[in-house]
């Protein structure tokens, strides 16, 4: 199994019969946060990211699904599934972590129709980051910094990946 991102709150969400994407709030629990060294904004995202009211807009535009003569519909987004998270795993509310190609089921569709389109982490320099740089190349590109100075610093920043 290759690695995986785990899904965070804020992570880009689209539908594949709709027309824009949308942003994934997690509301299932208030406990468990990734690369959020603050644990105040990235909520690990579940598979009981269940409902009508799990995104900011609560909409992907249009729903192609349902014509109404020369438009279509608004898209109400209502997820009633989540497939494939990451099955090792159970949160204390019973959600398994959703993973960056978790797909959710709408009830006009039928099947995995919303796909996450970025898990919502995002990367930072850290001690671990300069770690790894080659100094010599790291001063070709960016001469005004000193990446042994970097590397002396410390956080508690850390990304999730789920292999």
């Amino acid at each position: 199994m290759s690695q995986k991102y785990a899904v965070v709150q804020g992570a880009i969400c689209e539908c594949q019969f709709g027309d824009f994407p949308d942003k994934l709030k997690i509301l299932s629990h208030q406990k468990y946060y990734a690369n959020d060294a603050e644990g105040s904004e990235k909520l690990i995202a579940t598979s009981m990211e269940l409902g009508g009211s799990t995104f900011e807009k609560n909409t992907f535009g249009q729903c192609k699904l349902q014509p109404t003569g020369s438009s279509f519909k608004p898209c109400q987004i209502v997820v009633t599934q989540w497939d494939g998270f990451y099955e090792n795993v159970e949160l204390s509310n019973g959600g398994k972590t959703l993973l960056e190609d978790s797909k959710a089921i709408c009830p006009i569709a039928g099947s995995p129709c919303i796909s996450i389109l970025h898990h919502g982490q995002s990367m930072e320099v850290s001690a671990s980051s300069t770690d790894n740089t080659n100094p010599d190349t790291h001063n070709q590109m960016n001469p005004l910094t000193d990446v042994n100075a970097l590397g002396n610093q410390s956080s508690n920043v850390k990304e999730i990946i789920v292999s």
